[in-house]
Order: C-alpha cells, then structure tokens, then sequence
C-alpha cells in the first residue's frame, strides 16, 4: 500500500509545473445581519431637600433637584412631574403632608421660578429634548411660600416623574 501511494503522489506531481503548487477550490455565500434598536430612556432624580422653614417669617424656602435622563440616541422626550401623593393637590398646587397637616409648595422649570412644571407634554413641562448619548441633566426649581402656619414637624410628598418618548 505504501508503494502505491508513492507512486501516486509522484505520478500527480508530474503534472504540476514546477513553481506551482495545487490550489484548493473555494464557495462564497453572504449572510444578512440585522438588530432592530429599541428607543429607550432611564430617569433618576436627586432628593429635593428644602431644609428648616420658618413659618411664621417672611422669606420663601428654596430647593433644587437634579433629573437625569439618558435615552436611544436621536430620541425626543419629555419630562413632566405629577401633583404628588397629597389629596387633593395639582401639578399648580402641591403639598406636603404630615399627617393631616399641608405645606403648599410649588415646581418650576426655570431658576426664576415663574414656570410652573406639570405632567401634560406642550402645555405646562419643558420643551423636548433630543438625546445625544450623554445624560441630559435638568434642574427642577422648587419653592415653599412664605407665611404658612402649619404645625412643626417633618412634611414630605412623593412627585412621580414621567419620560414621554
């Protein structure tokens, strides 16, 4: 059997010219590739802390939060906040609550404070935003009016916050 195979591999190299070597076939196809992205968006928000009031001075209490919002690149959305977990509040008159007893206080999308933020996209939250890979960071402006003779004691409220994209 070794001889043969010898034999045949000497008898095919006969036949390749010198400095040429024995090529192998090829086949070639494509296959298609493809992934649908999805828009999406993540929130967070930074605690509102507005600190001691005073309620019987004269001076309004002011706090900032951070809203954090990072989408699908090219993704326009907006922010609203709701009115709260208080009975009875609106997005124009929030309140904290403790126990029965209410602090008012109030949202607002500009450091001015003279832009109230709701819940409702065109009509009373910021304009949109398109995503571009970064976070986008916006500051909530809130503010307690002064004068409000409310029992002493911690108030609190929850603002759900809502992307619409």
């Amino acid at each position: 059997m070794k001889k043969l195979s010898a034999t045949a591999f000497a008898l095919a190299a006969a036949f390749i010219p010198l400095g040429q070597s024995a090529q192998a076939g090829t086949a070639q196809t494509t296959m298609n590739v493809s992934a649908t992205v999805q828009n999406s968006c993540l929130v967070s928000a930074s605690p509102m802390l507005f600190g001691n009031y005073d309620p019987v001075g004269a001076a309004v209490t002011n706090g900032t939060s951070a809203v954090t919002v990072t989408c699908t690149t090219g993704t326009s959305f907006v922010v609203g906040l709701n009115a709260g977990n208080a009975a009875g509040a609106t997005v124009a008159a929030r309140q904290m609550s403790n126990a029965a007893h209410r602090l008012n206080y109030s949202l607002f999308s500009d450091a001015a404070r003279s832009s109230n933020w709701g819940n409702t996209p065109g009509l009373d939250t910021p304009a949109p935003i398109t995503a571009t890979g970064s976070p986008s960071v916006l500051t909530v402006y809130g503010q307690i009016p002064a004068n409000q003779n409310v029992p002493g004691g911690a108030y609190a409220d929850t603002v759900t916050i809502t992307v619409t994209y």
